[in-house]
């Protein structure tokens, strides 16, 4: 299946930071009331002639639309979710990505019109990208991974280069603490399975501490964040990088664990294809690979409050027929067990020759 850059992804961050300012009815009704013409008219006043054909892209959390033109390709316009970030916030993404583009670094970044890529209109936020087809990268081939960390360790040498102002920092409180508080005080969890989950998520907060902790003082910079299989679109043996929509700051192997998935034997020989590539163009600290199931833990803790905090969204309970049911939290509780278990083990093993 040929899968489309619609600029977003699944997963994302901050949530408690600003599902306080979502409570704001007026601000949600507005954006769930976003309709043809005032997309149409949005792209329009770019000064685009619409041939009035809307596709709807697969997206939740912001909204993203193939929008046909007159006589050219079509574009996709991307419509900001309110309060979620800040307009620097959003810049600074923009900004970054161009500057990898500029780099000839294979993204997709937002077009520039008249040197500005954030536009308003009636009170939307939106951006506009040009249309990408392509396919998944196979993470099974190794070539394809070897491509794919030659291209992350690029990516990483512009986002050492200098420092995000506004946009976030992966943390422990930001991606544990705050989601389970909020899915504790919130009436998510079953009753009976309160204690469980209280129990197990204070464990597991122990354990990622603990490997933080074992990492030592790492460097962080500025990454893509969501960095994934369906983030990555390859055409014509090239791979392109997409939706830099949760890039923030943070340890270099977050663009690179969610490659790695399986028995510990197959994400090894996983890991060597990435790596091998990507030591062509920066070096690896592998003090780093204590990281791995820790992020990993943040991702699952996160994932399931970032769901909750948007639960009130109508396209959420459609997409996400099988969340807050009692069968969810019992299967949310069996993985937080699994990966304090998998936190005991030892990180997966590197040697660069």
């Amino acid at each position: 299946m040929q899968l489309f850059c619609s600029c977003q992804s699944y997963y994302r961050s901050e949530l408690l930071l600003h599902s306080a300012a979502m409570t704001e009815l007026g601000a949600k009704q507005h954006y769930n009331e976003l309709d043809p013409d005032t997309i149409i008219s949005a792209v329009e006043s770019l000064g685009y002639l619409s041939d009035h054909r809307i596709l709807a892209l697969n997206s939740y959390e912001n909204r993203v639309y193939q929008v046909g033109i007159e006589a050219a390709e079509p574009i996709i316009v991307k419509f900001y979710r309110p309060e979620r970030w800040s307009n620097q916030m959003i810049q600074e993404e923009h900004d970054f990505t161009r500057e990898l583009l500029d780099a000839e670094i294979p993204v997709v970044a937002p077009i520039s019109i008249n040197k500005q890529t954030l536009f308003e209109f009636e009170g939307y936020r939106f951006a506009i990208y040009p249309r990408f087809g392509g396919y998944a990268p196979e993470l099974d081939n190794p070539e394809h991974l070897l491509q794919l960390g030659r291209i992350l360790a690029r990516i990483h040498n512009i986002g050492d280069a200098t420092s995000f102002e506004h946009r976030p920092t992966i943390s422990i409180e930001a991606f544990a603490k705050q989601p389970s508080e909020y899915l504790l005080q919130h009436d998510f969890i079953p009753m009976d399975l309160l204690a469980s989950y209280s129990s197990v998520i204070e464990d597991l907060i122990k354990r990622i501490t603990t490997a933080f902790d074992k990492a030592g003082d790492i460097r962080t910079i500025r990454l893509h964040g969501d960095c994934h299989h369906g983030n990555v679109l390859t055409r014509d043996d090239q791979f392109y990088v997409v939706d830099f929509d949760d890039a923030r700051t943070g340890p270099t192997v977050q663009d690179i664990w969610m490659f790695l998935s399986g028995d510990r034997q197959y994400m090894t020989a996983r890991l060597y294809d990435i790596l091998d590539g990507y030591i062509e163009f920066r070096e690896f600290d592998p003090r780093e690979l204590h990281l791995i199931e820790a992020l990993r833990s943040l991702r699952i803790i996160h994932y399931s409050a970032w769901l909750a905090a948007r639960w009130d969204d109508p396209a959420f309970p459609i997409a996400f027929p099988y969340f807050n049911t009692q069968r969810y939290w019992e299967d949310h509780v069996l993985a937080l067990r699994e990966q304090s278990a998998l936190l005991d083990e030892a990180p997966l093993d590197w040697r660069p020759d």
